[in-house]
């Protein structure tokens, strides 16, 4: 076996780790009537993986994934028929606002903020959504060089 089908296999391995820990998590968000497949749980990671790649960003677990499913599957606005690809949008996002805020707040921190405005203000719109995040990060770049910013040390 040479070096190269060393690695996918390791991939592949992993990847199927990382496929069941998100099938896991149907214990927790089926008493919302939300469910993952293996497939659409391998479709997640793919999102995932391009998704961190098309932001120049390397991430060495999927808590942020899992946390994202945590906490958004307990919305009403959240339906089976567009799980996936609103999380694929949701982590989309996410990386977004974690390279726009120079990952000085935290993960939590911004999983809880988009989360408030999705069921708040964003009546469980994507669009409208990743508008208001982006105007967040607007606000955020102007406003941390501010001696008092809010935003300062939120690690």
């Amino acid at each position: 076996m040479n070096l190269s089908d060393m690695l996918h296999s390791i991939q592949l391995s992993q990847n199927s780790n990382t496929v069941m820990e998100l099938v896991g998590l149907n214990e927790k968000t089926k008493e919302h009537g939300l469910l993952l497949t293996p497939d659409e749980a391998k479709s997640l990671v793919i999102s995932r993986n391009k998704v961190l790649c098309d932001h120049a960003r390397v991430e060495m677990s999927i808590g942020v994934l899992k946390e994202l499913i945590k906490v958004f599957s307990a919305s009403a606005y959240m339906t089976q028929e567009h799980y996936i690809d609103t999380f694929n949008e949701l982590q989309e996002i996410f990386y977004y606002l974690r390279n726009e805020t120079e990952d000085k707040i935290g993960d939590i921190k911004l999983i809880q903020l988009m989360n408030d405005y999705y069921n708040g203000l964003c009546a469980g719109s994507i669009e409208l959504l990743r508008s208001k995040m982006e105007e967040f990060a607007e606000d955020y770049r102007r406003n941390i060089s501010l001696p008092c910013s809010i935003y300062k040390g939120d690690k």
